[in-house]
């Protein structure tokens, strides 16, 4: 029986990002593979997922053990920013996740969600803002830390409200694809810290200062890393 601590992240695949924002992810998703799944430690006791979401959201990558493939999908993109369907699909996966995980013996820790967009949801705002309250509601326990990273044309005030245990946006002091890097370098770090406690000891390692983001201000302070 191991600790699990699952990772999501939540990319917009929309049409803005193609060009650099979406060459920059996909150049940068192999390095996170080979640096989480050849690290023994940090693979055994996380778990990855990527969902990505343009007019409906999908399942990129279930959620697995790095160390179990041999690459990441690609994102690519494709029409509109519905956060309304991102949301529902993420608390739908966790959800299962979560059961298949402790079906197979495994004791699993509160997820962690790094979400990402580079403009404004398309959905009505009390769409997307309903579909946020049932994914961060406290009364459903396993609700996720929530880290959202902005750019582009998204919206300081929204991205403060998706990102609940933090939110960023880009300051302009990075090319977007110089901003994708850093984020990818951020995810990455923070799995590989929150999968490195001594023992079978896990800890929700949340970025505090991203080069080329400023913070902006989330709602609560990382959650504990709870048995579910």
């Amino acid at each position: 029986m191991a600790n699990i601590l699952p990772f999501y992240l939540v990319c917009d695949e929309s049409y803005s990002m193609q060009g650099p924002p979406l060459e920059a992810m996909n150049k940068a998703l192999p390095d996170l593979h080979k640096e989480i799944g050849t690290n023994p430690v940090v693979s055994d006791k996380t778990r990855f997922s990527i969902i990505t979401f343009s007019d409906t959201a999908q399942v990129l990558q279930p959620l697995v053990d790095l160390s179990q493939i041999t690459q990441l999908p690609e994102l690519q993109e494709s029409g509109a920013t519905s956060y309304a369907a991102a949301f529902k699909l993420l608390r739908s996966e966790i959800d299962s996740d979560v059961d298949a995980l402790k079906a197979a013996g495994h004791r699993v820790f509160r997820p962690s969600v790094f979400f990402l967009s580079d403009g404004q949801p398309t959905d009505t705002e009390s769409k997307w803002q309903e579909a946020l309250a049932d994914l961060v509601d406290p009364s459903w326990a396993r609700h996720p830390n929530m880290i959202a990273f902005g750019f582009g044309a998204a919206d300081p005030t929204v991205i403060g409200m998706v990102g609940r245990t933090r939110a960023f946006i880009a300051d302009g002091s990075l090319s977007p694809a110089q901003a994708l890097a850093e984020f990818a370098t951020v995810l990455t770090r923070s799995i590989v810290n929150s999968g490195s406690g001594k023992g079978d000891a896990l800890s929700p390692v949340m970025p505090v200062e991203v080069q080329g983001f400023q913070q902006v201000p989330a709602g609560y302070e990382p959650l504990p890393a709870e048995q579910l």
